[in-house]
């Protein structure tokens, strides 16, 4: 696992220096080795970092050159099949030079071009320089596992796995984009392609980006809509079962490729448990597992995962994240993920990949399973919603339509301070999102009403901070919902998460957090042929009679014991509503003052005080709304 860094200038020669400072700045990812690459005429600089991982001599130096040193390659990433490609490669002549799947990429792009990238199984992000076409390729993995930024302007054409790096360059400038504002304070997150600055983007998943003259085209490589509209598979549970369990094993055998050793993130969940249970069935290997827990037992996994490890023998580690630990590790966020990230369960992920780096250079995670198999609560409670409102006679509709559109801000906090309407309370804090989430299943906008589910501010209510709304965002849910071809709500509701909420918030999250010390996560549930296989998986496989992950639990019960799997989801969060309250309550009040918000020069001082004394006066406001602020202001303090 490595950083890669570029410059393509138009205008002015690549400064050395710069493109040093810019891969200097992504050391972290790559501890191990550095190099970079200047062309002849200095339009063009590569830089790299590097994490060995696979053949760790340095023969697998990075920028890598084909032999006329007319193609130059930075990679990010691990092409698990690389073995299999150059035995194919080697039987059209391509002689090889290393043992390490970086030449198997530059002499896959000599034999097939940029159709390359549909050879690989993998994760990566890369930078290709064909000197003989004066072409730049990036292109990112099927799913977004590794990221890849880049910036445009004026003739100037940055790219980087961080934001950090590109911030290097004298020329970049960092204003604050207002639609990417927008997205982060909706959805504690930006999703692709917008970032927090003007200029700047995010490569999508499963796209790669041709530059050449000076312009930016951008192709789709992959999608996984088409598997989404295909037929479902005519199985049934147990050949359902074999299927899956046949493609885990492939995934958890090409993910096993490393010469170092390879660990494994274990949660106490489903996800992480499977992976766990399915290495140590299959494969004749110790693995150490690595867990994080907390002192609130509501948040608290550690001991499940422990009681799993156990049973599995593996060798197992764990550490407790206190309240006072996560006070001090929130200052190390806005550097770890450059943008504003509010996702509280950030804390917990750093703090277990420096854990597990004490130990390992690789691991795995068993991300992706709650959105390819129906894992969140909310896809059963939004799917009963929906039909609830569909068998609701017209009329009755009409009459509460009538209602909510008339139920203000005033009068809905009157009504919940009457005796017997004091079960409104439940709403207090949420009432506009509910309120538009009940009137978007009425008027059967299904795209609408799953924005707003989990949104931490609805769009009317920003003017109030700042002039702008999240519109970017409904176009991007309109076009998710909209690309699956039939009426199924839960087919759009997969869909639509693992094209945002996946790659750009968990994916986000657990690359920054383990890449931070150097760390190397794998994620055997997002192969891509996993991915192809659920999506046509039948869905009463996925959630059957109020069950969740039904199929994984199946695979699951053939090989350990019920109590060790069947047990309530807590997810990897943190006790934020409590933790703002004791330990972060003096960070809160500090930096979401009028002083210092006056000083950030973004929000409105006195709409801010207002809100934060709210949270800690009456509980009028949720405390997701202060993290997210939180959040912005530590953000902006480290890069403005």
């Amino acid at each position: 696992m490595c950083g890669i860094t570029g410059i393509h200038s138009q205008t002015a020669s690549v400064d050395p220096s710069v493109l040093s400072a810019m891969t200097d700045a992504l050391r972290h990812r790559g501890p191990d080795d550095f190099g970079t690459y200047v062309s002849q005429d200095r339009k063009v600089g590569l830089g790299h970092t590097r994490l060995s991982v696979i053949d760790l001599s340095e023969r697998g130096r990075q920028p890598m050159a084909s032999d006329d040193l007319q193609i130059q390659v930075s990679y990010n990433g691990e092409i698990y099949n690389y073995r299999e490609i150059r035995e194919e490669l080697r039987s059209r002549g391509h002689i090889f030079r290393t043992d390490c799947d970086t030449e198997v990429l530059v002499r896959s792009y000599e034999q097939w071009g940029i159709d390359c990238l549909h050879k690989f199984i993998g994760m990566f992000a890369l930078a290709i320089w064909d000197g003989k076409k004066n072409r730049l390729y990036l292109a990112r993995d099927r799913v977004g596992i590794k990221p890849l930024y880049y910036y445009s302007e004026n003739g100037l054409f940055l790219f980087a796995s961080e934001l950090k790096s590109i911030i290097k360059h004298p020329e970049f400038s960092k204003r604050i984009s207002m639609d990417g504002l927008a997205l982060f304070l909706r959805n504690d997150y930006i999703a692709s392609p917008y970032t927090i600055y003007e200029n700047t983007f995010k490569l999508e998943p499963g796209h790669y980006l041709c530059l050449r003259s000076g312009r930016v085209e951008k192709h789709r490589y992959w999608d996984i809509t088409e598997s989404y509209n295909a037929q479902p598979y005519d199985v049934g549970e147990e050949e359902a079962c074999e299927m899956f369990e046949d493609v885990m094993l492939d995934s958890l055998r090409c993910r096993l490729v490393s010469d170092v050793p390879v660990g494994l993130f274990l949660s106490g969940g489903i996800d992480s448990g499977l992976v766990a249970t399915l290495l140590r069935k299959n494969f004749s290997r110790t693995f150490k597992t690595f867990t994080i827990g907390f002192d609130e037992e509501e948040y608290n996994e550690a001991g499940w995962a422990k009681d799993l490890a156990e049973h599995l023998e593996t060798e197992h580690v764990e550490a407790f994240v206190s309240e006072k630990q996560a006070a001090e590790a929130v200052f190390d966020i806005p550097s770890i993920y450059d943008e504003p990230f509010a996702d509280s369960s950030s804390i917990p992920t750093c703090a277990v990949s420096k854990l597990a780096r004490e130990h390992v250079k690789v691991v795995m995670s068993g991300d992706g399973g709650d959105e390819l198999f129906c894992g969140y609560s909310h896809y059963p409670k939004f799917l009963r919603f929906a039909q609830r409102v569909e068998n609701t006679p017209k009329v009755i509709q009409s009459v509460f339509q009538a209602a909510l559109e008339n139920l203000t801000v005033r009068r809905f906090e009157t009504a919940g301070k009457l005796p017997g309407l004091r079960s409104l309370s439940k709403w207090h804090r949420d009432y506009r999102r509910k309120r538009a989430a009940i009137l978007a299943v009425i008027n059967g906008d299904m795209a609408e009403m799953y924005r707003r589910r989990t949104e931490t501010w609805a769009p009317e209510d920003m003017p109030r901070f700042f002039e702008k709304t999240a519109g970017v965002h409904e176009e991007m849910f309109d076009a998710d919902f909209a690309a699956i071809e039939s009426s199924d709500l839960l087919k759009q509701m997969l869909y639509a998460d693992f094209n945002t909420w996946l790659p750009d918030d968990i994916l986000t999250k657990v690359d920054r957090a383990s890449m931070s010390t150097g760390l190397e996560a794998r994620e055997p549930l997002l192969d891509h042929r996993v991915v192809g296989l659920a999506a046509r998986i039948p869905k009463n496989l996925k959630h059957r009679d109020g069950e969740s992950k039904y199929l994984l639990k199946k695979v699951l019960s053939k090989h350990i014991p019920e109590k060790l799997y069947l047990r309530p989801k807590k997810g990897f969060g943190i006790p934020t509503e409590k933790w703002l309250k004791g330990e972060f309550k003096p960070l809160a009040r500090e930096y979401l003052g009028e002083g210092m918000i006056r000083k950030s020069g973004v929000f409105d001082p006195k709409e801010v005080s207002r809100l934060t004394n709210g949270f800690y006066e009456d509980s009028s406001v949720r405390h997701t709304q202060i993290w997210n602020l939180l959040m912005f202001q530590l953000w902006h303090e480290k890069w403005h």
